[in-house]
């Protein structure tokens, strides 16, 4: 089988050709896998898509139309109203976000006690302070107020969440600025939970050149170094 190692990029599928030499087509959307309620995606033309093979495989058969250049996956479940985030929501998101991502590495770090494999040693070795750190400030939703005041107090255990998200994100390829498609798996997981990452996301290019820089991602979470 001439196209088992073959790749094709996200809406393609692998065809061989009379010769038996692969090609990449473009997926017939009607062709894609059955998929759960769960699974379904909203395109930024809030049209609800069975999942990412219907989405992605109906950008692909438009292709060079203006249509198919502004047809991302917007986020993940079915197209619902997003209330628009005000210049309030936007100012206090990043006291959320910084809390978020330190939560999630906290959650990592709980597991590998267990069965390691999350993070790296030498993450363990980084998150572990935190972590000790950590426990008079139980998980969970807190008021304004407090994440302000423990980001002003202890400074030093967001610094590193804020890195790790912004590396965790930089892969393709690493070369520390976030393209569109490289923050999309962190915006379109949480556009239905947080309706302000967008407009963050936008902020946080200060130059308006369609990349995040490190220094301007830091920038956005009050990262001061």
């Amino acid at each position: 089988d001439t196209c088992r190692n073959f790749h094709c990029k996200r809406g393609k599928v692998c065809h061989a050709d009379k010769q038996g030499k692969p090609h990449c087509i473009c997926q017939d959307p009607a062709a894609c896998p059955p998929t759960k309620d769960y699974e379904h995606v909203c395109g930024t033309d809030n049209k609800t898509y069975d999942g990412t093979c219907q989405l992605f495989g109906t950008k692909c058969q438009l292709e060079g139309t203006k249509m198919g250049r502004q047809l991302h996956l917007d986020y993940m479940g079915s197209c619902k109203y997003i209330p628009p985030c005000t210049d309030y929501e936007v100012d206090q998101f990043p006291l959320r976000m910084r809390d978020w991502l330190k939560n999630i590495l906290i959650q990592y770090y709980e597991r590998d006690l267990n069965t390691s494999g999350i993070l790296t040693e030498k993450q363990r070795n980084k998150v572990k302070k935190i972590y000790q750190n950590d426990k008079r400030l139980v998980a969970g939703d807190h008021p304004v107020e407090l994440l302000l005041h423990d980001f002003e107090k202890n400074y030093h255990m967001y610094v590193y969440p804020v890195h790790w998200q912004f590396h965790q994100l930089d892969q393709h390829p690493v070369d520390r600025l976030l393209t569109h498609s490289e923050l999309a798996p962190l915006r379109a997981s949480l556009v239905p939970m947080e309706h302000c990452i967008t407009r963050f996301f936008q902020e946080c290019d200060g130059d308006q050149d369609k990349l995040v820089a490190l220094k301007e991602w830091c920038h956005c979470f009050g990262i001061k170094e």
